[in-house]
């Protein structure tokens, strides 16, 4: 098998299971992946509207809308007000906040675990080869 289709391979047979895991954690929470992501990236900015979240995470914009809109059902994001009556810019809440604490911790522990036996150099190795494939798939679909 070439070496670019093993990598793919092997990037398929990763990300599922992993995915399904992290979903399977997620459900005390009444959360999906998905819903995670977000939640993710808006602890990381503090803030984002809904077109930058779409842009972040390379999903539809009306995608975006019906996973934001049921962490504000789930209390977990709040709308922040803003001057532009079309923008929705968004964060999370107190309860938000707190339960990305709780699921970041379980998450964390659940990386090391399966990270165990792979050495920092090789992780930072996978790294590196990760953004340059994910720079070239952004630079081949401008």
């Amino acid at each position: 098998m070439d070496a670019h289709r093993h990598f793919f391979h092997k990037y398929f047979t990763l990300y599922r299971p992993f995915v399904n895991e992290l979903n399977r954690k997620l459900e005390d929470y009444n959360l999906y992946y998905a819903q995670w992501s977000i939640m993710y990236y808006l602890d990381f900015y503090q803030s984002m509207t809904l077109v930058e979240l779409s842009r972040m995470l390379y999903v539809e914009k009306p995608t975006v809308t019906r996973t934001v809109n049921a962490l504000i059902k789930l209390a977990y994001v709040e709308q922040i007000p803003v001057r532009d009556k079309r923008e929705k810019r968004i964060q999370l809440s107190k309860a938000g906040a707190d339960v990305f604490l709780q699921i970041r911790k379980i998450f964390d522990q659940y990386e090391q675990e399966i990270m165990e036996g792979v050495s920092d150099e090789d992780q930072r190795a996978v790294i590196r080869v990760m953004e340059t494939v994910r720079d070239n798939i952004i630079r081949k679909g401008d």
